[in-house]
Order: C-alpha cells, then structure tokens, then sequence
C-alpha cells in the first residue's frame, strides 16, 4: 500500500481546446452560475514513486452452475429439461419463485420445478420409462392411437428471430408403425406457421437425427413439439435445440461481450456448487451425461457443460481456466484425479480416459480452488475448522503429489473469526493464495452505498497485513489474497436465480473496488468478480439478446485501458476516489475519478516526476440518475464515452455520479 505524503509543484495550466459534445456538457466550462457548484480540490500525484505492479488476475471472472448464468445465458441450449429429468405429467406445472426470493418481473424468470414438456393429445399419452432409459432415470414414452391425430409432447417460450437458423437433433427410437414421427419449430398458430422435420423411419434402437429449421419470425412465444401419427409407440430419449451460429454450444451474442470483458481467468464451477459436484458426470458424449437436481441451488443440472466445455470456453476467449475442487463431500483422492485428467498425459489412468473423450492432449491448468466456503453451514461438506485443516492439507497434497505445479487457492475468511488466520496459521505450506469473499448490499445513500466496497476491502487487507507480521508460519512466505468472489447483491431476481439488476451507483462502487485493489497491489493477487452472466453477473441476458450491465462497463474501461504500475496519490478529497497508474511503458499516465455526489470537481493536479504532453484521452460513464441501467434489447442508457484530449490542462473536470479514466501522455 502506497504511503501518502508528499505536496507537490503546480503544472503550467494549459485551456482545453477541443472536448466532443456529450463530454462538454459534463466537463465544459461552467457559467457563473455553474461555477459556483463546482468544488475545487488539489490532489497530488508523485509518478515515481511507484508500488507493486497490477497484477492482470485482479479482472477475473467466475462462472457457476447457478440459476441463468450457464445455463440460459452463456450456454446456447433453448430447451429446458432436454434429458426428462423431470417426469412429464398431464398435469402441467413447471414454474414457481422459490421462497425468499423477492419479485419477479416475469415469467421468463420463474425457477424450473417440475417438468416443462406439455403433453399432446389428452390424458394417458406420456408414461414415464425407467426400463432401458437412454439417459438418467427416465425415458418418456408416446402412446398413439392409430387415428391418423397428433400424440406427443410441445415446449413453449422460446425466444425466435426472423430468418434466424436452429440446429438440433433427437435421440428417438420405437415402433415403425408410430411414424410418421413429426418435429416442428413453431412460431405462430396457423399450420403455415412452422417448420416440421419428418422421421419415416423407426425402430426399437435409438437413432440419432439432426434437425434444421428456419424461423418466419421473430416471438418470445415460440414453440417446439414432437408427435407422432401412426401407431403403437415411440420414446424419446434426448433432444437438443440451438441457434445455427452457436459457437461451440456458446451464445454467440454473450460470447462477443465476454470478448470485451477480455477477462484474464475464470474461476468454474463453483462456487457452492462445487460441494458434491460430480466432475466425471459432465464427461463424454454430451447426451449420454446423466442429468440430476442442482444441489446447491435451485432447478436441474444437465451436465452438458463440463470440463471439455470449459476448457473450450477458455481458449475460445484466449483466458486461463481456475478449477474449484471439492473439499467436503469429496475425498483427496477424488480431487487428485481432476487434476490428473486435466494434467496428465496418457500414461496414466485420467489421461488416458481424457484421450478417449477427444484430447490426447493435456489441458494443463495452473490454477486450482481448493474448497469453497467452507467455513458455512450452507456449503455441503461443511466441517469444524480443525477438521478442515486437516482436510485441506491433505487434499493439498494429493494434488501436488500429481502435479507439483499447480497453484493452490485455500479457503480463507477475515468475517469469521480465526478462520483465515489458522488456515495461514496450519496451512501455509499447502496453499500459494487464500481466497476472501466479499458481497455488499443497498445503502441508504449513494455516497455510503459506493465507500462501503473500498473500505471492506481495505478491512480485509488489514487483517492479512497483522497475519503476515504475527504469524510464524509466514516467515518467507507471500501468500497473498485471492478475492475470488466479489460483488454487490440484493432483490428483486429479474434475470433468474439471484439475477439481481445493476445500476449506475454499483458501477461506482466496483470502480472504486477497482482502485483499492490498485493501493494494496502488494497483497491482492487476483480477484473473480461473481458470476459474469446473468445471477449477479455483469452481462445480463434475454432469450435472444445480451448486453453490458454497468459494472461489465467499468470491467471492460479498467481492464483494457487502466495502467499497470500503481503511482501514489495524495490529497483526494473524502468524497471521491482517485487512483493512478502508469502504463507498462510508461509513455502515458492513466488517473481514475470515482465521483458519488451530486456536485461537479474540479481537480487541480500537482504532478511530479512526470511530464504532460497536453495530449490524451478520456473515457466517462455516467447516467441521468445513481439508478441508470442497461436491459438487454433495449438502447443502453448507460455507455462508456470517449473522448480525444488534444490540449489539456492540468485541471479536470469531473461531473457528478461519474466514472472518469484519464490516459495522459507524457514527454520521455
């Protein structure tokens, strides 16, 4: 943490000439009028004295099985419960809002509690088959009667465009007198008003068929049925359902905005999620993995998306997989062979099995959680901290033991008293960072609801900064803090299970975040903001569209335009948060400006041991109120603006409920 002290010599002020007009509304001159608002503040600069580089890991990201952040938001899937884990029945009712949850502002949100399937054709039409099931525990099972009418099943809400392609396929077997077996998409009520895939032939082995369809046009109200017209029967054992232009089984239009988020790592699959997750159910053919009840939260877990798919998803956005093991349901020995099928080649048992699902190749991940959240009733394995500690150590070992590489990430947390202290204290050996979990509600103020973040992040520091003088086991060592969950929280869910909106005032509030991970880059190593899409991610989702919330904003601003070696700042009035940097090759200077209030700045600028050319840009996000927000679909109300500094001074103006990243050149 940089020390604040020096007072520092006043630039030569040089007027602004050219500023863009949406940047000149908010940063112009003000009349006589306006000036009278506008609080003047010295803040001081001193750009060598320059403190532990940045480290690229505090912009990570951390995707969990969780409500609509895989599964409805980054994976492509428009069929709920395509594996039948729930029992269809004739008496429909899929949906409900679980208990505590808040409002909820639609249908589209409502939690999965039974099966989503319709079924065709009156009562006694569906029975469930538990017999020779293709997948899980049952097979759905069509009866016909011969009259030449529709018996089957349908699924409605689903999100169309016009023109747009779907692929699919379905895994169908029966008599061959019950075709012919009719798959449509349907966008409308008349018989015009569809696209049928036609089966003419069956029989009692499943076969695999593709499907292709084009939509006539674009509803939330979509349908897609399967029904037979012949005779006797037929089962369905899986189906599948994607928009043509997925990208290996990603949305397409979330995958670009994960693009601009340009995330170094991704902390999967959990998160609470991960105690008694299964890792060798999401392995192999896709269609063949058994579905089951999410255990952690609420509706069904498909295993469609497992390690392979994660893997892909990291490449695909060039970032670094971070893998979370289970440390309370699941033994040593159970985490040891997650590595090895990631890490090994295949001479041994997991590497081999790794090969015969696709990639003879290892997948070397670096990085590892060790537990989650273990010091909580709520996580499933939860133990006393003393029988923790020795659980830990010996997971720890038995992946080390498979790979002395890897980097381990131990279970801490400052909040509950003595745990990260005696995990430091007994474990130190075994970890290379600990994790600290940070979430923040709604405070009655702007002002509050922005300082609660830096300062619980500067609370935390503290208390690691006391570990790291008073414990013995630290001697030598620099295991520094993994903030592998952070973020704000609270009601109502719009976005499905815990998909909370973000406003202006939270974008605030994690800009600042951001700035105190800058001042204690010494002792913060890496950091997950939770959980990227949809629940309290910082994309949100619709059926068809996505979009940045206002966090994803600051997100993406920080990550590609913040520089990477912190300088120290000084004078900063209470009111605001600044921080600066400089750029690796130190041919620019980047300052942000976090302003809550409702007043104007003005920041006069003392500069030492660098040099303004007069030149830079300016990048702002603001709104026209602290509850400004994005909704997928619709025009975003709030925007990152940028803005060509041709002759600046060495005064900036800073408007009210503001975000500002100055990128200034300076004379070598």
């Amino acid at each position: 943490m940089l020390a604040l002290q020096k007072v520092f010599k006043l630039l030569p002020m040089i007027v602004f000439v050219a500023l863009f007009s949406n940047y000149s509304k908010a940063y112009s001159s003000p009349s006589g009028e306006e000036i009278e608002n506008v609080v003047k503040q010295t803040v001081s600069i001193d750009a060598g004295k320059i403190g532990e580089p940045i480290s690229k890991y505090i912009y990570g990201q951390f995707i969990e099985h969780l409500g609509r952040c895989i599964y409805g938001g980054l994976w492509a899937e428009m069929l709920e419960d395509r594996k039948f884990y729930f029992p269809i029945t004739d008496d429909f009712n899929a949906w409900s809002a679980t208990a505590g949850d808040g409002p909820i502002d639609s249908d589209e949100f409502l939690i999965l509690v039974g099966s989503p399937w319709r079924v065709i054709g009156g009562k006694n039409v569906v029975k469930m088959v538990s017999e020779n099931s293709y997948v899980g525990k049952y097979t759905p099972e069509i009866y016909l009667k011969g009259n030449g009418e529709p018996y089957g099943i349908s699924q409605g809400n689903l999100g169309l465009i016009k023109d747009k392609e779907y692929t699919g396929r379905i895994a169908i077997a029966g008599d061959p007198e019950a075709t012919p077996i009719e798959v449509s998409l349907i966008w409308g009520e008349s018989k015009n008003e569809r696209q049928t895939v036609i089966i003419k032939k069956l029989n009692n082995s499943f076969i695999k068929i593709p499907l292709k369809f084009k939509s006539g046009a674009t509803t939330n109200e979509g349908k897609f049925e399967i029904v037979g017209r012949g005779k006797h029967k037929f089962r369905i054992g899986v189906v599948s359902l994607m928009p043509a232009d997925n990208v290996e089984g990603m949305r397409k239009e979330t995958l670009a905005l994960l693009k601009e988020l340009n995330a170094p790592i991704y902390r999967w699959p959990g998160g609470c999620f991960v105690g008694g997750y299964n890792w060798r159910d999401g392995l192999g053919d896709p269609d063949k993995r058994p579905p089951h009840k999410n255990t952690a939260w609420s509706g069904i877990e498909p295993n469609d998306f497992g390690i392979h798919e994660f893997i892909r998803f990291c490449r695909y956005l060039n970032t670094e997989p971070f893998i979370a093991v289970d440390t309370g349901i699941g033994s040593a020995k159970f985490a040891a062979d997650e590595v090895e099928y990631t890490n090994s080649d295949t001479a041994t048992p997991m590497g081999k099995l790794r090969a015969s699902n696709g990639h003879p190749e290892p997948f070397n991940v670096k990085w590892w959680a060790c537990g989650n959240e273990m010091f909580g009733e709520w996580q499933r394995g939860y133990m006393p901290l003393k029988d923790y500690i020795k659980k830990h150590n010996e997971t720890a070992k038995a992946m080390w033991a498979v790979d002395s590489t890897i980097k381990l990430i131990a279970v801490g947390s400052f909040e509950v008293k003595d745990w990260s202290k005696r995990m430091l204290s007994n474990c130190a050996n075994y970890m290379n960072l600990i994790s600290e979990h940070l979430y923040w509600s709604d405070k009655e103020t702007t002002i509050e609801h922005v300082a609660q973040v830096p300062t619980t992040i500067k609370e935390v520091v503290k208390a690691h900064e006391i570990y790291r003088k008073t414990l013995r086991s630290l001697a030598g060592k620099d295991i520094r803090i993994a903030m592998d969950e952070w973020n704000y929280s609270r009601e109502p869910h719009a976005f499905g299970e815990l998909g909370c909106r973000f406003y202006l005032k939270d974008a605030l509030g994690i800009a600042a975040g951001l700035h105190e991970f800058y001042r204690n880059s010494d002792i913060i190593y890496m950091a997950n903001y939770a959980q990227t899409v949809n629940v309290l991610g910082c994309i949100k989702t619709n059926k068809t569209t996505a979009t940045l919330a206002t966090t994803g904003l600051v997100l993406k601003l920080y990550r590609n335009q913040f520089g990477v070696l912190p300088v120290e700042v000084s004078g900063v009035p209470e009111s605001l948060d600044i921080a600066a940097a400089w750029m690796k090759d130190r041919d620019a200077l980047t300052i942000g400006i976090v302003n809550p209030t409702e007043v104007k700045y003005e920041i006069n600028l003392n500069l030492e041991n660098a040099q303004l050319t007069g030149k830079g840009q300016h990048w702002l996000i603001t709104g026209s109120d602290a509850m400004a927000h994005n909704e997928p679909g619709e025009k975003p109300r709030v925007a990152i603006k940028e803005n060509q500094l041709f002759h600046i001074s060495n005064k900036l103006r800073v408007g009210p409920l503001s975000i500002n990243l100055y990128k200034l050149s300076v004379l070598n």
